[in-house]
């Protein structure tokens, strides 16, 4: 499922001020890294071979179902054959369809950095509990993040402080811009595979592995 996003042109002011979208993208690496079509920045959250030649991008939103999808069914096997035996760099970054989304991440980024990815799976395997395609209304979505906050070990106000980070609403809108003005992006989960886009959607283990394996083999 492909999902539009509109809100960097319209009405982005107000989603900011609604819970925070959007996602930093900065150059981290230099003019090596430029001339390759990508850039890993300091803030980036990552896993795998930061050496790797290999470098795989995912745009994703966390209230996204599939999203959820590749994360529960595709990713697991990405992770054990690609990314633990070092073959590839994987990168995580938050494109955002909703204000949700924003909060969701704003919480996860107040995590220790080692704990970012536990709790972004959490997210995922949970939206029923707080994602507002399952009928659930704003307060209701605000006490399902604030429960997952908490069952990762964090009281309500620490997860009501991190939810109003301006800081973090900045660095989230310049990446979300940066992501469709450098790629295109409009739809999540998008793929960016050593700074080409792959497409978007859940794209099957099958056919990504096969994309990997022909980047892997180049000199």
């Amino acid at each position: 499922m492909s999902r539009k996003t509109l809100f960097v042109v319209l009405g982005l002011a107000l989603l900011i001020a609604a819970g925070g979208i959007g996602y930093y993208f900065t150059s981290g690496s230099g003019n090596a890294a430029s001339a390759k079509g990508y850039e890993i920045a300091p803030t980036d959250r990552v896993l795998g071979n930061r050496n790797a030649k290999v470098v795989l991008i995912e745009y994703a939103a966390l209230t996204c179902p599939v999203c959820a999808n590749f994360n529960a069914n595709t990713f697991p096997r990405l992770k054990a054959d690609y990314i633990d035996t070092g073959k590839i760099l994987y990168v995580f970054r938050m494109f955002p369809l909703r204000s949700d989304d924003g909060s969701a991440e704003k919480i996860a980024r107040c995590l220790p950095e080692d704990k970012y990815f536990a709790f972004v799976d959490l997210l995922f395997k949970n939206q029923p509990k707080w994602d507002w395609e399952y009928g659930l209304k704003p307060p209701e979505v605000r006490e399902g993040l604030v429960l997952l906050g908490r069952i990762a070990g964090m009281s309500r106000e620490q997860v009501d402080q991190c939810m109003v980070n301006k800081a973090e609403d900045d660095r989230i809108n310049q990446v979300s811009s940066e992501a469709q003005s450098r790629y295109s992006v409009n739809a999540t989960p998008t793929f960016i595979l050593n700074g080409t886009s792959i497409g978007s959607g859940n794209i099957p283990f099958d056919s990504l592995s096969k994309l990997l394996d022909t980047e892997l083999a180049k000199p």
